[in-house]
């Protein structure tokens, strides 16, 4: 891809800057300029969205990110800051059931679950998942949210999470939790795989993480009309509609350092701006290594994260069809003959598992646009190992792969898919390690342990260099749409705080 040619441009005084416009790149900018923060956001691919990505192919359109909002009220409060309406910029449309669980012996639940679909599938489980979903509804503003949107600034936010944590029994696994209130191995399964969601491991994460996954009140979810891409165009339009610079295709090389603080932002076109405050959305790897490589804090960071464990990463076959399929609701988890032991393969072991769990997306049974009439749209995803965990051929194993998983699809949902397909194509871990610098093409950056969330993660505020801050999926609270969002308004009250 050819890189934009400029003239190198004097330096500019010193001013606030935001490295990435994926989501959360984006949402801090946005708080950052609705402050009255004059803000330059420095994107190096072509658009703004980070892994929120849009193809266009004879006139369907693939997307990859999230395949419907769990919640959109992080994204109101953005539009909210200056008195706007999210309604005005983005038509949200109802996705429900919010999610299909369909398992091999040929057993359906629709999550939110009623008692008629619970009596078939967990007939003793009436009570367990009403209590489930009153958890959910009793911990998502003062467990989830509270804790996802503290600021990550030194050792006292450990302390002053544990309450809440033992509060809304965040202590537990997701897979724990839901172990604790329902006897079915099914209905255990459907309550908890949505961590995966965040690349988080459902015996392992915390059960708070299933609340930025899970829909209010385990509700229907939502979807951007003309599809997700819809929502970064959004989000750019408000940055740019409130006096911010965006200045995209041209990555950032090089932050130049004066003692203890970053002093200076570098492109590869050439131009370069003083900084008062930086923040990265990048890779955090890749920040420390790569962007702060002629300082002592970037290679002593890189090797102290690098030591570390990293999310699994994420093989998405995307695919058309000839027809449409209003049976085939907006998301579905097609589960595999093993749920635990997957997981292991995946997190732990590091195996390409010889079954599938398959995370499928239908968004075209929600939004008709995104196709030609009388065609669908389809994604499909299955986790995989990280490139360092399993470090295969892609370019190889990623045709075996997108054949397995369209026939299993096939064989569970589209008999004739074979006969049907129009178009597909697949991306792999060494998509997200060359195309976003992802350190072991790790789809959620560093994994949601115990030892590794909270204050455990990388915190928001640099410890050795004051003035550059971190938000996205490598900090406090983690990946998935939510947690990037709520990452981006602690980063951002750190930073309004500082420059006040």
């Amino acid at each position: 891809m050819a890189r934009r040619k400029t003239i190198p441009e004097p330096t500019k005084a010193a001013q606030t800057c935001v490295i990435g416009a994926g989501a959360g790149g984006l949402a801090l900018a946005v708080r950052l300029q609705a402050a009255g923060i004059k803000t330059v956001l420095i994107e190096a691919r072509e658009s703004a969205g980070g892994l929120i990505r849009t193809w266009q192919k004879d006139g369907f359109t693939f997307e990859g990110g999230p395949a419907a909002i769990a919640d959109p009220a992080p994204l109101r409060e953005l539009w909210s800051l200056t008195g706007d309406d999210l309604a005005d910029s983005l038509q949200l449309l109802d996705v429900s059931p919010s999610w299909r669980c369909n398992w091999p012996d040929g057993s359906v639940l629709d999550l939110p679950a009623d008692p008629a679909q619970l009596a078939r599938i967990a007939p003793d489980d009436l009570a367990g998942y009403e209590e489930f979903a009153s958890w959910c509804a009793m911990s998502r503003v003062a467990g989830w949210q509270r804790l996802s949107e503290q600021s990550q600034d030194g050792p006292l936010a450990a302390l002053e999470m544990i309450p809440a944590l033992f509060r809304h029994q965040g202590w537990r696994s997701a897979a724990g939790l839901a172990a604790s209130m329902v006897k079915s191995d099914k209905l255990r399964e459907a309550l908890a795989f949505s961590v995966l969601e965040a690349g988080a491991n459902p015996y392992v994460s915390g059960a708070l993480t299933l609340l930025g996954q899970l829909p209010p009140a385990i509700g229907p979810a939502w979807w951007p009309q003309g599809g997700i891409g819809k929502l970064v165009e959004a989000l750019t339009q408000r940055f740019v509609k409130l006096g911010g610079e965006l200045r995209l295709h041209d990555p950032v090389i090089r932050l130049h350092t004066v003692g203890n603080r970053v002093s200076e932002v570098e492109c590869a076109s050439g131009w370069r701006s003083g900084v008062s405050q930086i923040a990265s959305n990048a890779d955090v790897v890749h920040t420390y290594r790569d962007l702060l490589s002629q300082t002592q804090r970037g290679p002593d960071m890189a090797r102290k994260l690098t030591a570390k464990r990293f999310s699994p990463s994420a093989f998405t076959v995307h695919f058309a069809l000839e027809g449409t399929w209003p049976g085939i609701p907006h998301r579905t988890v097609l589960f595999g003959p093993r749920f635990k032991g997957l997981f292991d393969d995946v997190f732990t072991h590091g195996v390409l598992p010889q079954d599938l769990m398959i995370l499928l997306s239908h968004p075209t049974v929600t939004d008709a646009s995104l196709a030609p009439p009388g065609k669908s749209v389809f994604s499909a995803t299955v986790p995989v190992a990280n490139l360092v965990k399993l470090p295969l051929d892609w370019e190889t194993i990623g045709k075996v792969l997108e054949q397995r998983i369209l026939a299993e699809v096939g064989r569970r949902l589209v008999p004739d898919i074979a006969d049907r397909l129009i178009a597909r194509f697949h991306t792999s871990p060494r998509d997200l390690a060359l195309d976003f610098n992802a350190w072991a093409g790790a789809g959620w950056s560093l994994e949601a342990t115990p030892t590794q969330s909270g204050p455990l993660r990388p915190h928001h505020r640099d410890g050795k260099l004051p003035n550059l801050f971190l938000v996205g999926a490598g900090t406090h609270p983690g990946a998935g749409l939510a947690g990037v969002l709520a990452s981006a308004k602690a980063t951002a009250g750190l930073m309004l705080e500082t420059k006040s």
